[in-house]
């Protein structure tokens, strides 16, 4: 899949629109406390301002739906990009408004203008024609920058690419190393190739699983979706997350494993608990045997060695999803072995997932990992075998 670019693009003085993906963490008085995402963008930022570009900064914050909602103003994001960039950012009080389009017109070579939170708008999750409009008339040329919100047709990310033809238009740095990244993993893996799939739903990673089947040596499970798979092979889960809805189609995934020779892995024992919560009582048991009333919320410790024992020998790693509810200290133990583990490992190691990369910048061995995709959903519908939304109007055409 070759995309459109920014290198060939003619940018030289001109107005340059960037969708960029800034909806980063905050704590409880909006100080970022992950900056991942901002800084993942700044590449393409100076390669525009290199060329004496005005360029004009849009992304979504949270989900304000439509509103105008104080705590999800760009205003924090405007200044981190400030002192990254150190230069001025001037923030537009909204996103299509008065304000927002004659700031976008005053724009001199070489300054930076934020848009507000672009969810301020309902017609951005709408892929309003309107919008994308309004917002492509800003600038003469577009520039995706946001894998994480690609696979989403929303005004911003698809509607507005309508408006711009191939020289007016490409994926910034960072899109294009995700796509390349990931496409390459699938498509031609060093092997073994192992997949680590966590998480607590079966359903969100289904097609992901189905996929990934025919391209990997081995697939290890992990998090609450691995209760599904247990309960199907007639397990005791006691109260565990469980999808009752999805327990053929797990059965389906086992006999497709079985088939094409692909070694699956479920948990072989549990942290199980009472209840969710860090006071409550757990113990470590078989993964059969989960006590009525109680549920399993890691993996337990012989787990995590057939896991490392199993990722031995491979060559190459794509981890989606925790091996338990790593938010809470006692359930995190498993999924941060593993991380440890993997971090450790000679193979070509690739993260995927906010909850994964969040889980490995935590225990501060993100540095190691061989690649984090700044994309969770699009990471995981790249997995799947579809072409994202935002990312169809930048291919280059094959003649």
């Amino acid at each position: 899949m070759e995309l459109l670019n920014i290198k060939n693009l003619d940018l030289a003085g001109e107005t340059v629109f960037i969708r960029c993906d800034f909806n980063v963490p905050m704590d409880e008085f909006g100080n970022i406390s992950d900056d991942r995402r901002i800084r993942s963008a700044i590449s393409t930022i100076h390669y525009c301002l290199d060329q004496n570009c005005a360029v004009i900064l849009a992304s979504h914050l949270g989900r304000p739906e439509g509103q105008v909602v104080a705590k999800y103003s760009l205003a924090p994001v405007a200044k981190r990009i400030q002192q990254l960039l150190k230069r001025d950012v001037i923030l537009a009080s909204d996103v299509v408004g008065e304000d927002a389009l004659a700031k976008a017109a005053a724009l001199k070579e070489g300054e930076i203008l934020m848009l507000e939170n672009l969810r301020y708008e309902a017609g951005e999750t709408k892929n309003n024609e309107e919008l994308s409009k309004k917002l492509a008339s800003m600038a003469a040329f577009y520039i995706n920058d946001a894998f994480g919100v690609s696979h989403r047709a929303h005004a911003s990310v698809e509607g507005i690419t309508r408006y711009f033809d191939n020289e007016h238009k490409a994926a910034g740095f960072l899109l294009q190393k995700e796509i390349e990244f990931l496409g390459k993993i699938i498509q031609n893996p060093v092997r073994p190739f192992a997949a680590i799939v966590g998480g607590s739903k079966v359903s969100g990673k289904l097609e992901a699983l189905i996929n990934l089947l025919p391209k990997v040596d081995k697939i290890l499970i992990g998090g609450g979706m691995a209760f599904t798979f247990l309960k199907h092979l007639g397990y005791d889960i006691g109260a565990s997350l469980v999808e009752d809805d999805l327990l053929d189609e797990a059965g389906r995934i086992l006999e497709e494993a079985k088939r094409l020779d692909v070694k699956f892995y479920l948990p072989i024992d549990v942290v199980a608990a009472e209840k969710f919560s860090e006071d409550t009582l757990s113990k470590i048991v078989p993964s059969q045997e989960i006590p009525s009333g109680w549920m399993g919320l890691d993996i337990g410790p012989a787990t995590v060695r057939l896991y490392r024992e199993v990722l031995n020998d491979v060559q190459t790693i794509l981890w989606n999803g925790p091996m338990g509810v790593y938010e809470m200290e006692k359930f995190a133990r498993g999924s941060n072995k593993i991380a440890h583990f993997v971090a450790d490992s000679y193979a070509t190691t690739v993260v995927g997932g906010g909850d994964t990369a969040d889980l490995v910048q935590r225990i501060g061995v993100d540095e190691e990992m061989t690649f984090i995709s700044t994309g969770g959903g699009a990471s995981l519908e790249l997995l799947e075998g579809k072409i994202l939304p935002g990312v169809a109007s930048l291919m280059v055409q094959e003649k």
